[in-house]
């Protein structure tokens, strides 16, 4: 027996869902990478805060780029592990030599709104397929990082006017 036979999903229906994961997969790593360069580039007066931020956003997507893998691998693909492929598949592009706090958190926002397009579609997908772990999956990303946009939102809006 498949591993999907266990899980009770059909092959055409996971098929799906593993393409898809493979674009998020790609586009995850490629945000993982700008995200380390602004870790290390990062300067100004948010340099403390922003450096901080990074690195726990960069470990975050790390953390989901390896769930995105083992749930591909659950469903019976294989995960691609090449940059060189991610960079052809991923939406979200490369970034170099940004050290500027507002630029950096403005393409964070934009890779964000990126993800979540593609987990909302993936999502919808999933449940399609009756695959209600890929489902929980995405709304989980989901839920954290709608807080997240709110708050980068948040702190570049700037200064409070009265």
């Amino acid at each position: 027996m498949k591993t999907l036979d266990y899980l009770h999903l059909n092959a055409s229906g996971a098929e799906k869902t593993v393409n898809s994961l493979q674009q998020l997969l790609a586009d995850f790593q490629v945000f993982y990478t700008n995200l380390r360069g602004f870790h290390w580039n990062i300067k100004g007066r948010s340099f403390y805060v922003l450096h901080a931020k990074f690195e726990d956003m960069y470990d975050d997507a790390a953390e989901k780029a390896d769930e995105i893998a083992e749930r591909i691998l659950m469903l019976g693909g294989v995960p691609e592990n090449k940059f060189s492929e991610y960079l052809t598949k991923a939406r979200i592009k490369e970034v170099s030599n940004i050290s500027c706090g507002d630029e950096a958190l403005t393409n964070v926002l934009d890779s964000l709104s990126l993800l979540i397009e593609s987990e909302r579609a993936l999502l919808s997908e999933a449940s399609e397929a009756n695959d209600e772990s890929t489902v929980a999956l995405m709304s989980d990303y989901l839920k954290e990082q709608e807080k997240t946009v709110w708050m980068l939102h948040s702190y570049l809006s700037g200064d409070c006017k009265k």
